[in-house]
């Protein structure tokens, strides 16, 4: 089922593009006044009032297939059972894998219907929104959910992600706007900053790439990983764990389709759950090895400017 949020939509575009921007794109350039506003963000904040697009994709609806986050949550344990169906796709892998001619596969990683393109509400919408599990019966009325709706249950496991304990060694938030996405960086790093996200050259339905020739460049040492959750409109749920590093890594698909792909490496995860996915798949202790996984293409992450190399 579809959700056209359009009376939240009608709020967000308050402020026509023709005549002027829009508050977050204010706010953007009040931050950083000589950046441009990354295109993963941008086209996030103006889509049609009307549509028929489902926010929650026809992928199948599972605890650990929200987005890449499900599986990325240090915290969480998984039964051996739910490894099974996951053998063949490359979600965790280790950091000395990242060479030329290393073969992945990427579920989802290239498909754009797979993608979940709901906007952002400008903040003044957004914060008048209740986001909580305490008030989750009220959000199911203002959206006219059903509580056994898919819909629903995915809108409360993303509450539930956000509402989790963290876990040593880790920082977490979740933005409901870009705004508060923005400030909410700011406030661990600075602006001088920059945001990234997984690029393809083109869509396609290949999920078979090849680590490239280029050379995968090390982005940095400290960053804030941005998870796209499924919820009617953007909700990002941002962490950082310490002693973690970015890579940026050139793919090429077996039909020549080039990638440039983020990886994210986590160098301790002694604090994990011992029962995580990485562990059951790559057969390894918690604190023995860095671990590493591809992000999907709706997940963003900001690092320090001034570190690539």
């Amino acid at each position: 089922m579809a959700i056209l949020l359009t009376r939240w939509q009608l709020a967000l575009c308050g402020v026509s593009h023709a005549s002027a921007d829009l508050p977050a794109e204010v706010h953007w350039k009040s931050v950083f006044p000589h950046t441009s506003m990354p295109k993963a963000l941008k086209h996030r904040l103006l889509q049609p009032a009307a549509g028929n697009k489902p926010w929650v994709v026809t992928r199948k609806e599972d605890s650990i297939n929200d987005g890449d986050y499900g599986n990325a949550d240090p915290s969480m344990g998984f039964g051996r059972g739910s490894i099974i169906s996951r053998t063949n796709i490359t979600m965790y892998f280790f950091e000395n894998d990242l060479y030329p001619g290393k073969k992945v596969k990427l579920e989802y990683f290239s498909k754009a219907k797979a993608r979940n393109e709901v906007p952002f509400l400008s903040r003044r919408v957004a914060e008048s929104i209740p986001f909580s599990s305490d008030e989750f019966p009220g959000i199911l009325k203002l959206f006219s959910l059903k509580p056994e709706s898919r819909e629903a249950k995915a809108m409360n496991r993303t509450i539930a992600m956000c509402e989790r304990r963290v876990i040593e060694g880790e920082d977490m938030y979740c933005a409901t706007s870009l705004e508060s996405l923005v400030d909410l960086s700011v406030r661990k790093f600075g602006n001088d900053i920059q945001v990234l996200s997984s690029e393809v050259e083109k869509e396609t339905e290949n999920q078979d790439f090849s680590v490239a020739n280029e050379g995968t460049i090390l982005m940095g040492e400290k960053d804030i990983v941005c998870h796209k959750m499924k919820y009617p409109y953007a909700v990002f749920l941002c962490h950082s764990l310490d002693k973690t590093a970015v890579y940026r890594v050139p793919l090429v698909g077996k039909h020549g389709t080039k990638a440039n792909a983020l990886a994210v490496c986590h160098r301790d995860t002694s604090a994990w759950n011992p029962n995580h996915i990485a562990f059951l798949l790559l057969k390894v202790k918690p604190g023995t090895v860095p671990i590493c996984h591809f992000l999907m293409r709706e997940s963003l992450v900001w690092v320090p400017n001034g570190f690539a190399h």
